[in-house]
């Protein structure tokens, strides 16, 4: 059965191909060249993967996904940056395969437990409820990797942010990577080098780097995450000079010298719950969170710092480019066709 679905799903894909656009501009990362002042207005997809994969298999599926998420989202508004979280947690991992949503059992050791996830990553009772709903309207149909990454896009949406195309027909893994975990997933604390090097790795550029640490606009984070900025940013007990003064005092109020590592404070103070572009704005008045922020300025990497300013200045160009950047990140190492399975509950596999 399984294999008449995927011979389906192939056959609705070639056709899908011919009577849209040529296979060639469908080729991974098509349109993400190196940087050259402009924006690329639109995403590449991969062979495999495209937006009416659930056209006749499941075509209320992205319907069910934001039925729970409003509820989830006016319930706790924070969520909707936690699901956002998820999926690029998972991506960096082993690739958009859910293997992030694998609870420890005899043959998993879980991601969950690594050092960016443990205490911090949230958002799997929301995931588990879309599933359930899922698997009663269509039955082993909608992979979990697929409804981290609709949850993704629809968190931004109900956020106020942009819409996009999204490509689906991910599979989920059969394993999971804590040791990739570990190493893949940018630091709160990492200098601009660093995040470059990490995105690169992934085949994401200085573009997507900035674009996508937009998604800062929503959210919070624990005071562990950023309290070396507030009492000893280059281990001689002084704070981040490039941190406003009024901002730094306030911090210091929620996040004590000592204690209170899980006391949170927003990523964007000045509009929290809602995306847009003023992220980039509190970056530009000495204003960001976590150091992973601020440095995309302050690191003497030229075009961040243009990109910056840039979205600071234009939240329609940053609202083009995040959802170019996203379906990118979506793109990154997919299990398709034959390869992985459609897990029938997100926390274990079949």
């Amino acid at each position: 059965m399984a294999f008449l679905q995927v011979l389906s799903s192939f056959f609705l894909f070639t056709v899908f191909l011919a009577s849209t656009f040529s296979f060639a501009n469908s080729h991974p990362g098509a349109g993400f060249g190196s940087w050259d002042g402009n924006f690329n207005p639109g995403g590449g997809w991969l062979p495999g993967l495209f937006p009416g994969f659930y056209q006749f298999s499941c075509p209320q599926a992205n319907d069910i996904v934001m039925s729970v998420l409003e509820k989830a989202i006016a319930a706790d508004p924070r969520m909707a940056a936690s699901l956002l979280r998820l999926h690029f947690h998972d991506c960096f991992v082993q690739g958009c395969d859910a293997s992030i949503l694998l609870d420890d059992s005899g043959s998993i050791v879980s991601e969950k437990g690594s050092g960016p996830n443990k205490n911090s990553i949230r958002g799997f009772e929301v995931i588990d409820e879309i599933k359930a709903k899922l698997e009663e309207a269509c039955p082993h149909t909608v992979s979990c990797a697929d409804i981290l990454a609709l949850a993704a896009r629809g968190s931004t949406i109900l956020s106020g942010g942009p819409f996009w195309e999204l490509p689906l027909g991910r599979r989920d893994s059969k394993t999971a990577s804590l040791t990739g975990s570990n190493n893949n997933i940018p630091a709160p604390n990492s200098t601009v080098q660093t995040l470059v090097t990490l995105f690169n790795r992934q085949g994401l550029d200085e573009v997507d780097l900035v674009a996508l640490s937009g998604g800062h606009t929503i959210g919070m984070a624990r005071c562990v995450s950023f309290k070396q900025r507030l009492y000893n940013q280059n281990g001689d007990n002084q704070p981040d000079e490039t941190l406003e003064r009024a901002y730094y005092n306030g911090l210091k109020s929620v996040c004590p010298k000592s204690g209170g590592d899980n006391n949170i404070s927003p990523l964007d103070f000045a509009s929290p719950a809602k995306f847009d572009n003023t992220y980039f704005k509190l970056i530009l008045w000495g204003r960001g969170l976590l150091n992973s922020d601020e440095v995309l300025l302050t690191g003497n990497v030229d075009k961040t710092v243009e990109l910056v300013r840039r979205f600071a200045e234009d939240e329609a160009l940053f609202f083009d480019q995040f959802a170019t950047s996203m379906v990118k990140m979506g793109n990154i190492s997919p299990l398709t066709a034959l390869n992985g399975e459609i897990r029938t509950n997100c926390r274990r596999i079949n």
